[in-house]
């Protein structure tokens, strides 16, 4: 809307504009549904093979390991169900849509580097605890 509407015959044509905009519309949106190919090549849009981000391809939906699909789905659902119990919808929607941009960067190399890095962590606090040289008393000491 580029003119602030005055009158009676500016509101008129502004209404003959947006009827003519609706149509064009309409017109589109009938293409992009008239069979079942258009049907499926709009679905499959929705998840590009591949997509380049500053000159980097990024990953689709399904090209992504097992962890990361399963991630997809669990990520989203512990949020939503331990630390945003008690949100509104609007909160919960958000998280899910962050959580699932997150979950292009959980896969099974970066859950694997973090399973090492911890198991490491553990097995040097396990061998500071247990000391080299563990002296044996005799028997005839301990009686």
């Amino acid at each position: 809307m580029d003119l602030p509407i005055k009158n009676i015959d500016d509101l008129r044509l502004e209404i003959y504009r947006l009827r003519g905009l609706e149509q064009e519309q309409s017109i589109a949106l009938s293409k992009r549904f008239s069979s079942p190919s258009a049907l499926i090549s709009t679905i499959f849009s929705l998840f590009p093979k591949s997509a380049t981000v500053d000159g980097e391809k990024v990953s689709g939906f399904f090209d992504q390991d097992i962890v990361g699909l399963i991630s997809r789905v669990v990520l989203p659902l512990i949020l939503n169900k331990t630390i945003f119990r008690h949100s509104n919808f609007i909160m919960k929607a958000v998280v899910s849509i962050l959580s699932q941009k997150a979950s292009h960067f959980i896969s099974e190399d970066s859950v694997s580097s973090i399973w090492h890095v911890v198991k490491s962590l553990f097995k040097s606090k396990a061998k500071d605890d247990i000391p080299e040289h563990r002296a044996i008393p005799a028997l005839s000491e301990t009686y």
